[in-house]
């Protein structure tokens, strides 16, 4: 199983992440909870949704799970009696009936093989369990992955990337359906959403291009080539995604998936 880690920086992704908080929330609000439930949120981050869940289920458990070491840190200031972090890749998940409710928001297009994913998931949920996922679909970001494959290509970083792996799974709805219904889960929904984004200005959305979403291009690089690659992408996404008013534009796509564990 090709796995790749990230390590985020939890204060610069705090002021760059209204608009995943904002999919949180929602996602939290909408899950039917009668309060004594368990609860585990896969890709945590800094732990916001999992806050929002522990409220919820007084008489239960919230568990956060992320890979970034930085994120869980930051995640535990939100700690409670029914609330607890945990430190590690969710591709590596070794529950067993343990949990009534498994969500995510905006993380899963990080995670590579999601038939591992799945089945990981599925081990892990009670009978009558279910799963709520939110994440990246195709023609997530459209602006951003143009222009970091622009600079990809470019003479000046190319030698740099030759044994790069492409860091996210971004499926098409028909994709992630034919996945879904080749699992082990029933009552499977799964639908798109629109979220596009209008950042109110230049500095929105350039703290959101480099935190979280250079991350990974920038590890591969060392010294001045890391400020110069990003600056290179900056420069593009400023010119191309202005508005007239001043904000600037960038697509959001989202997958959507609802299922249920019987038996």
């Amino acid at each position: 199983m090709n796995t790749t880690l990230y390590e985020f920086d939890a204060e610069k992704y705090e002021k760059a992440s209204d608009h995943q908080k904002e999919w949180g929330s929602q996602l939290a609000q909408e899950l039917h909870l009668q309060g004594d439930e368990r609860i585990l949120d896969l890709g945590c981050g800094d732990g916001a949704m999992s806050a929002q869940l522990a409220r919820r289920v007084p008489n239960g458990m919230v568990v956060g799970l992320d890979a970034s070491l930085g994120m869980i840190d930051a995640a535990r200031k939100h700690q409670t009696d029914n609330l607890q972090f945990v430190h590690k890749d969710m591709n590596a998940i070794e529950y067993i009936d343990e949990f009534d409710v498994i969500v995510s928001n905006a993380a899963l297009h990080w995670i590579k093989n999601h038939q591992n994913l799945l089945r990981r998931v599925c081990l892990a949920l009670r009978k009558n369990g279910v799963v709520r996922f939110n994440f990246a679909a195709d023609g997530n970001c459209a602006n951003l992955i143009r222009a970091v494959r622009d600079a990809l290509s470019s003479p000046a970083y190319c030698s740099s990337f030759v044994d790069f792996l492409w860091p996210w799974y971004m499926p098409t709805l028909q994709e992630y359906e034919e996945l879904m219904q080749r699992s082990k889960f029933t009552e499977v929904r799964v639908w798109p959403e629109n979220a596009d984004r209008f950042f109110p200005d230049a500095e929105a959305m350039i703290r959101w291009i480099d935190q979280p979403s250079l991350v990974p291009f920038l590890t591969h690089l060392r010294g001045h080539d890391r400020q110069s690659f990003r600056d290179c992408v900056v420069e593009q996404m400023m010119r191309e995604t202005r508005q007239e008013d001043g904000r600037h534009f960038e697509t959001f796509r989202r997958i959507n998936v609802f299922a249920r564990k019987h038996g």
